[in-house]
């Protein structure tokens, strides 16, 4: 494959030609990535903002894609690639995937005249002789009714031919001759439920690109449905980068808990994912090539590694590899060392940098896009509300914070460095802030994290 952007210009090697020591070369030559700096506080309100060409690096304007254009351009990158053929799904698996194609009744609904009560099903004026049996739900229909006879009844149980209405059980009464009275004016049809009420065969109930809600899976069932076809979802690996990660235990030595193994694939269902593996590599550059030269995932995702450290090796990976670089670094803070490339026309990569909180920064900005489109479900309605409290702002970056929902506002939350998840965890949003900051009172951009607008139980099957 030829490069099309990391590797520009000349022929991209083989894969197989790939050497480790190559790799760490290709590292020492540095990349586009940065590491994840400190946000500074704004200047006071009405301070010109000067520009020169030396800046500290923690200031200095870096060539990066703005937040919303590399958002824009993740939802992008999947539509590109191959057609992802529709599946059949048995009902039971189809929660959180999309329809694709209509939803058309296979029966009428209700398939017969049904009682909506419990009562006595009638026939003419009372009152009303009532037979000895009775009809049950889920038993062949009754004998027919003659004008002036009543017969017991259960909610959803076929109504008997000839039956003009449903006098419910708190509406009616017998006397000692075993007649019927209604306590009050019965109309007719009063409490049946006619047959195609709701629809006719061949009606199309739900049309292509719906998503599939619990709502849903009780509409397809009592159509007569076993199966739906349905956009299948992502497959996605996650590869977790570092030597300095322990898997369980306190921290000691140097090493630190890795919170993005057990984060990230619960993340990545809840935005409709199917995780197919998640590899610790460490920082072992061959390890890491070959786990991306090996996956047959629609997604790759890595944890660290995306900045130009000296173990940094996504970068020089990909550039040998000859993937086209999409993003390469956003202007977001936290995660800006963050990336979308495309490896092949059906299969992208996102790095995402090592500290949770930027981690989760690009998954929303990057991942979550390019997810959507692959899953064919529909982006969600922006919305915005007034901030609570004020935010500093970074000078040139958009910044993410967590913040929760109060009544008609958002309060932004503390514990929002790019290390910390102590914010997002207590979170419903993150909200939007601009380069510069925002005021008390600013209304600002609310992205919903998955499980604050759907539940847990849904969200994660």
């Amino acid at each position: 494959m030829t490069a099309r952007g990391v590797h520009a210009g000349g022929h991209a090697p083989d894969a197989e030609d790939l050497d480790v020591e190559e790799v760490l070369a290709l590292v020492n030559e540095g990349s586009t990535g940065s590491g994840e700096p400190a946000v500074p506080s704004p200047q006071p309100q009405g301070t010109p903002q000067t520009h020169t060409t030396a800046r500290h690096p923690d200031t200095a304007p870096h060539k990066a894609t703005p937040w919303p254009e590399a958002r824009a351009i993740a939802g992008r990158a999947a539509r590109s690639g191959t057609r992802r053929a529709p599946v059949s799904v048995t009902l039971d698996a189809a929660l959180g995937l999309v329809l694709a194609a209509p939803l058309v009744a296979l029966s009428d609904l209700p398939s017969f005249d049904t009682s909506a009560m419990d009562g006595w099903a009638v026939a003419g004026p009372g009152p009303w002789a009532v037979r000895e049996d009775g009809v049950l739900a889920g038993h062949a229909q009754a004998e027919p009714l003659s004008d002036g006879e009543a017969v017991r009844i259960a909610t959803g149980a076929r109504v008997p031919a000839d039956a003009t209405a449903v006098i419910r059980s708190e509406h009616g009464r017998t006397d000692d001759k075993g007649r019927l009275h209604a306590a009050r004016d019965v109309g007719h049809g009063q409490d049946i439920r006619p047959r195609g009420q709701e629809c006719r065969s061949g009606d199309q109930l739900l049309p292509g690109g719906t998503l599939v809600t619990p709502a849903v899976l009780g509409l397809a069932a009592a159509a007569g449905y076993d199966t739906v076809t349905a956009v299948p979802r992502p497959r996605v690996e996650v590869l977790i980068l570092g030597d300095e990660l322990l898997t369980e235990g306190l921290p000691r030595d140097g090493l630190i808990r890795d919170a993005l193994g057990p984060m990230l694939p619960s993340w990545l269902r809840a935005l409709g994912a199917e995780i197919t593996a998640v590899r610790r590599l460490g920082d072992d550059a061959k390890a890491l090539h070959k786990a991306i030269t090996g996956s047959s995932a629609d997604l790759i995702v890595t944890t660290g590694g995306t900045a130009s450290g000296p173990v940094d090796h996504v970068h020089p990976i990909l550039r040998r590899m000859g993937a086209e670089l999409l993003v390469d670094g956003v202007k977001v803070r936290p995660g800006h060392p963050m990336l979308l490339a495309r490896i092949k026309d059906d299969q992208h990569l996102v790095g995402l940098p090592g500290n949770p909180l930027a981690a989760i920064s690009g998954l929303l900005t990057l991942a979550e896009p390019l997810l959507r489109t692959l899953s064919a479900r529909p982006a969600p309605e922006p919305y915005a509300l007034p901030l609570l409290d004020a935010v500093h702002g970074h000078p040139y970056d958009t910044r993410l914070i967590p913040a929760v929902l109060r009544g008609e506002g958002a309060v932004p939350l503390h514990f929002n460095g790019p290390a910390m998840l102590r914010g997002i965890a207590a979170a419903d949003a993150l909200a939007v802030v601009p380069p510069g900051g925002a005021r008390q009172g600013q209304r600002a951009e609310l992205i919903d994290l998955p499980w604050a607008v759907a539940g847990i139980g849904v969200c994660f099957t």
